[in-house]
């Protein structure tokens, strides 16, 4: 991944629609051009519930640990072909405008990857330990309220160090979610990582760090202020944090 990033690999030149042509097709289409894109989550959401409850023989028809990634397939697929329907556009342009996008991405297309990798080797080497020694000293006797405040405020900062919530989820959730909210309070894990990883996206919301999502946008935008995407996006993380804390101190302790 490094040698990916580092080699310098130039722009393409996929056959694609001009910048004029994209903004009359938006101008002749309107809100509906957005329609492909809703269609994921919608289609994996319902897919992730609806495939896990078919049987076939008593057997479930699918893994039910891979549902989710086979309805993001199922998705993706159904976000094509409604581009085909709605757009009248050829189903190659798919590939096309993918691969036009992933060179304007370019080295930060692998960086959520990179990241996600240092997140292990943190917690392989001790990281988690440590910080989770620090907050149970701080927190130590302290409430439930103290343990769900210390994991979703540690997600949210360390993912803006990081600049990935991947990368901070195995630190945070070996060092304060399993040993304090798990195993100390009794709480749900499966809650506590959901809610938690969402905490972490907050903080990928408001970092320089998490290139890929919050500086190319704002290259590939033209905008004058690079940092303009995460200024958009402060006031949102903030409210976002707060609701996460409320919720997963509902859903982990019900």
């Amino acid at each position: 991944m490094v040698a990916v990033a580092a080699a310098r690999l130039g722009v393409g030149r996929p056959r694609t629609t001009t910048p004029d042509e994209r903004r009359l097709l938006a101008r002749k289409f309107g809100s509906a051009i957005f329609a492909p894109a809703v269609a994921i989550p919608l289609v994996t959401i319902f897919a992730a519930l609806a495939l896990r409850q078919i049987s076939v023989a008593g057997r479930p028809l699918i893994d039910p640990a891979q549902t989710t990634l086979i309805g993001l397939a199922l998705a993706s697929v159904t976000s094509v072909v409604l581009c085909r329907v709605l757009l009248k556009r050829r189903i190659v342009a798919a590939i096309d405008e993918g691969r036009r996008l992933m060179d304007l991405l370019g080295w930060a297309a692998v960086l959520p990857q990179m990241l996600s990798a240092l997140g292990a080797v943190f917690a392989i080497a001790g990281v988690g330990t440590a910080i989770g020694q620090i907050a149970g000293q701080a927190i130590a006797g302290g409430s439930r309220a103290a343990a769900v405040v210390t994991y979703a405020l540690g997600m949210a900062l360390f993912t803006a160090v990081m600049g990935n919530a991947f990368a901070a989820f195995p630190v945070l959730t070996i060092g304060i979610g399993l040993p304090l909210i798990v195993m100390q309070f009794h709480g749900d894990p499966i809650a506590m990582s959901a809610i938690g990883m969402l905490s972490g996206f907050c903080g990928t919301l408001v970092t320089p760090m998490a290139a890929n999502f919050n500086l190319v946008p704002a290259a590939l935008l033209g905008l004058k202020n690079r940092y303009g995407v995460i200024a958009a996006q402060i006031p949102t993380a903030i409210l976002l944090l707060m609701v996460n804390v409320v919720l997963m101190y509902v859903a982990v302790f019900r």
